[in-house]
């Protein structure tokens, strides 16, 4: 397949991003974030991250393409996210990619969010393996994964959260030890200076009944609620540190612990670890630590690519293209709740039709 400049529009949440990868190479990318005007509210509110997006479509494909010296011309193909995601927020983007796609007569490509995830990391280190495990850890989402051909294959699924996501752990608790949201960063920066020994906060789905890959951080985080709660009705001061370390430390050791088992019981010998949390500075540490001890390689995107980014959805459709994927139909519409089967996601809403 010919080389062509991918244009990736990402805009599943609160950040639109934009990123232009042309052959798994960056040429640039821009990310505007509406996270300050959620950050009052203490989460993310659909429809001010909607009319954000709006108001941001336009500027952040200009300064990608300022980036990376290009022009509107230049682009030889479009990719968007189609979900998951928030409606209204995916709605802005696929219109703005359909539009994009229509008036400089390119094809157009739908893409899973967390494929896009997946893809990120070949921005830094280059095609993945075949297999490799992947463990997705965000927000919204807490998955081990096993990957082979990204743009072709269909994704196995080994386990995935069955209640909070990581991520939304961290959120959830942030603010019951009343620190800012997004709870994760405010996390990992109060627990610099704790011990991550000083709370013996559970490990969920550890036991050996329990599931091997499936996730759970809906306990973790009630555990924190109430040792919070303890000291606040005794008329102590929260230890606030030490209850940050505490709870990064029973995150991080339950990820990695599952990801390397899932390793070796596969025989994969690389792990990829990828999504918002990735960037959390624990969790990256101490995967890096027991993949050393077990000889499996680590791959770990940037922290700026780890969160939501257009770039890696541009990476996704540059796969697409350079394998020879059918690009999506012109009526190719959003899933807010996709789930992760294949890279490419191109539903088509069905309009029932009257009796």
């Amino acid at each position: 397949m010919e080389s062509r400049v991918v244009l990736g529009i990402e805009s599943s949440c609160d950040e639109t991003g934009a990123g232009l990868v042309r052959n798994g190479r960056l040429l640039g990318h821009s990310v505007a974030s509406s996270m300050d005007e959620h950050a009052r509210f203490g989460g993310v509110v659909p429809e001010i991250a909607a009319r954000a997006h709006l108001h941001a479509f336009t500027p952040v494909v200009r300064d990608a393409l300022d980036r990376a010296g290009l022009r509107m011309a230049d682009i030889g193909a479009v990719a968007v996210t189609t979900g998951p995601g928030l409606s209204g927020a995916l709605q802005v983007g696929l219109a703005g990619a359909k539009t994009l796609a229509f008036s400089l007569g390119v094809p157009l490509y739908g893409v899973h969010h967390l494929a896009g995830h997946v893809a990120a990391d070949t921005l830094e280190h280059g095609p993945l393996p075949d297999p490799c495990m992947v463990l997705i850890v965000s927000g919204g989402h807490t998955s081990l994964l096993l990957v082979r051909d990204l743009a072709r294959d269909p994704i196995t699924h080994l386990g995935d959260t069955i209640d909070d996501a990581a991520g939304e752990c961290f959120d959830k608790v942030a603010r019951v030890f009343g620190l800012p949201y997004p709870g994760g960063p405010a996390i990992d920066r109060a627990a610099r200076d704790g011990d991550p020994r000083a709370v013996a906060f559970p490990r969920p789905l550890s036991g050996p009944r329990d599931s091997r890959h499936d996730f759970s951080f809906s306990g973790l985080k009630t555990s924190a609620a109430r040792w919070a709660e303890r000291h606040r009705l005794r008329g102590e001061v929260l230890p606030l540190a030490d209850g940050a370390a505490s709870l990064q430390e029973a995150v991080a050791d339950v990820l990695t612990r599952k990801a390397v088992a899932a390793c070796r019981e596969h025989g994969v010998d690389t792990l990829v670890v990828v999504g918002g949390v990735a960037a959390n500075s624990r969790v990256r540490a101490l995967a890096e630590e027991r993949c050393l001890a077990a000889g499996i390689t680590l791959r770990v995107p940037p922290p700026k690519l780890c969160t939501d980014n257009g770039a890696m959805i541009a990476s996704v459709g540059d796969l697409l293209v350079r394998a020879g994927a059918e690009p999506a139909p012109l009526d190719v519409s959003i899933d807010p709740s996709a789930p992760l089967e294949y890279a490419a996601l191109h539903p088509v809403a069905r309009v029932a039709k009257a009796a």
